[in-house]
C-alpha cells in the first residue's frame, strides 16, 4: 500500500508511474489527497475541542476546591454541548478514515524507473537469453504424452479425484517431483536462506498483508466456514511471519525459503498451452524471500535473479529473462524478473518464476518496520521469487532430455532421484 505522505509530496510523479502500469482511475490520487486533507482538518477540530474541553475539566475541578459550586455547574453547562461536538467530529473521523483506506488499497505499486512501457506479454523486454536448444530426435513427444508413455503422471487420475489441474505423480514421476523439491532447498540453503514449513491456509489479513487480498480473492480457493484461504504460494505466509513486527537494522536481510503445494483457481483455456502440466490449480514450489535494507533491495533483487538462474543452469535448461512492462506486472511489484525456458518439443517458451521488488508496498500494508541504529523506525523493502515452480520445470526436462531410449536425468538431480534414466 502506498502512502499517503508519498502521494501528496510526489504526486505527478506518482500520476506517471501510474500510467506506466496502465491503471486507469488516476482520479483516485486526487480523491486521496482531498481525503487526507478532510482527515487532518477533522482530527484538528477534534484535537482542539478535546484541549478546550481538558482545560476546562481542570477549571471546575478548580471552582469545586474552592467552593464556587454554582459557577462550576455553570461551566459544566457550556461544556456538555462541546462533548456532543467532539463525539461527532470523531464519528465523522472514522468514516473519513475508513473512506481514505478504502481508496489506498486500490492503488497498485507504483513500477520502478526501469520498467519498460507496454500492456500485453509480448511487450516485456528481453534481458538476456543462455543456453542451445536441444536436438531432439524427430519421434518427440509433449511432455503429457511421455508421461503416459512412461506411466510417471496420471492426468485422468487426477480428474477423477479432484478434477482437472490436479494431476498424479507416480513411481519415478513422483522421486522426480521430491528430488526436485529437494535440490531447489538445498541450493537455497547453500546461498544463506533459513527454511520455513508454514500453513497451508491464512487468514484475511495474512492475505491482505502481501497483496493478494482484495485484489485476487477470485484465483485464491476459499475454506467459507472458517474464513481461510488455501495459498497461492509461498509467499504469504512465509512474509506475514514478520507482520506486525519492529526488526533491528543489524537482522536485515532475513532469508527464508519455503517448500509448499499452492493453490490456484485461476481457469485456463483449452489448448496444447495449458495441457498437462502447463496450467495447474495444484502445483508444488520452492519460494525464496528476503527482507531488506531500503538502500540494498535493487541489488538483491539481481541476485536473486542470478540465483534462480543458477538452477536452470544447473538443470541444463536453456532459459531467457524478462523485465516485464508495466501492464503485464502485478498489482504488488515494483520491478518483476520472469524466467522462461524453452520447450523444445512444444516449441515455446514456458514461464517458470518471477523474481518481484515490491518495495515498502507489501511492509507498509504488513505494519513491518525496522528500527534504524538512529532508533528511527523505516519500512524495509520486501522480494520474493519462484526457486523454482515445479510443474513447467519437470515438463520442460522430461521434454528436452527425452531420446530414443528413455529420458535422461540431469545430473544435478541423479543423488536425490537414486536413478539416472526413466524408461
Amino acid at each position: 500500500m502506498l502512502q499517503v505522505n508519498y502521494i501528496r509530496e510526489n504526486k505527478e510523479q506518482v500520476l506517471e508511474r501510474l500510467s506506466v502500469k496502465n491503471f486507469n482511475q488516476l482520479e483516485l490520487v486526487d480523491e486521496i489527497i482531498l481525503l487526507d486533507d478532510q482527515r487532518k482538518s477533522t482530527q484538528s477540530q477534534a484535537d482542539d475541542l478535546l484541549a478546550k474541553g481538558n482545560s476546562a475539566a481542570k477549571q471546575i475541578g478548580e471552582l469545586m476546591r474552592n467552593g464556587k459550586k454554582d459557577e462550576a455547574e455553570q461551566l459544566k453547562s457550556q461544556t456538555s454541548q462541546s462533548k456532543e461536538d467532539v463525539k461527532q467530529l470523531q464519528e465523522n473521523l472514522a468514516a473519513i478514515e475508513l473512506e481514505l483506506y478504502q481508496k489506498l488499497v486500490q492503488l497498485p505499486n507504483l513500477p520502478h524507473a526501469s520498467v519498460p512501457l507496454g500492456k500485453t506479454p509480448e511487450e516485456n523486454e528481453v534481458v538476456l537469453q543462455n543456453g542451445e536448444k536441444p536436438n531432439l530426435p524427430s519421434s518427440a513427444l509433449p511432455h503429457w504424452e511421455l508421461a503416459a508413455k512412461y506411466n510417471i503422471i496420471d492426468f485422468e487420475l487426477g480428474v477423477k479425484i479432484a478434477g482437472a489441474g490436479f494431476p498424479v505423480y507416480k513411481g519415478k514421476g513422483a522421486k522426480m517431483q521430491r528430488a526436485l523439491i529437494n535440490f531447489f532447498l538445498a541450493e537455497a540453503e547453500k546461498a544463506g536462506y533459513d527454511e520455513m514449513m508454514v500453513p497451508l491456509l491464512v487468514n484475511e489479513a495474512s492475505g491482505f498483508g502481501t497483496g493478494q487480498l482484495p485484489d485476487k480473492e477470485g484465483q485464491m480457493y476459499h475454506v467459507g466456514i472458517d474464513n481461510l484461504y488455501l495459498i497461492p504460494t509461498a509467499e504469504v505466509p512465509v512474509t506475514n511471519l514478520y507482520r506486525d513486527v519492529i526488526l533491528k537494522e543489524e537482522e536485515l536481510p532475513i532469508k527464508n525459503c519455503g517448500y509448499t503445494p499452492c493453490f490456484r483457481r485461476e481457469a485456463g483455456s483449452y489448448g496444447a498451452h495449458v495441457r498437462g502440466l502447463n496450467r495447474l490449480h495444484q502445483f508444488d514450489k520452492v519460494e525464496i524471500v528476503q527482507i531488506v535494507h531500503p538502500d540494498q533491495s535493487y541489488e538483491i533483487l539481481e541476485q536473486m535473479s542470478l540465483h534462480v538462474q543458477s538452477l536452470l543452469q544447473k538443470l541444463g535448461l536453456q532459459y531467457r529473462v524478462l523485465r516485464l512492462c508495466g501492464g503485464d506486472m502485478g498489482f504488488t511489484s515494483a520491478l518483476t524478473y520472469d524466467m522462461e525456458v524453452y520447450s523444445a518439443a512444444q516449441e515455446r517458451w514456458l514461464e517458470v518464476s518471477s523474481v518481484s521488488n515490491f518495495e515498502t508496498f507489501q511492509s507498509n500494508r504488513l505494519k513491518l518496520r525496522f528500527k534504524g541504529k538512529e532508533g528511527k523506525t523505516q519500512l524495509p523493502h520486501t522480494l520474493n521469487g519462484s526457486a523454482l515452480a515445479l510443474p513447467r520445470i519437470l515438463a520442460s526436462i522430461l521434454e528436452n532430455n527425452q531420446t530414443e531410449n528413455g529420458i535422461k536425468v540431469p545430473a544435478c538431480l541423479v543423488p536425490f532421484t537414486g536413478f539416472d534414466f526413466i524408461d
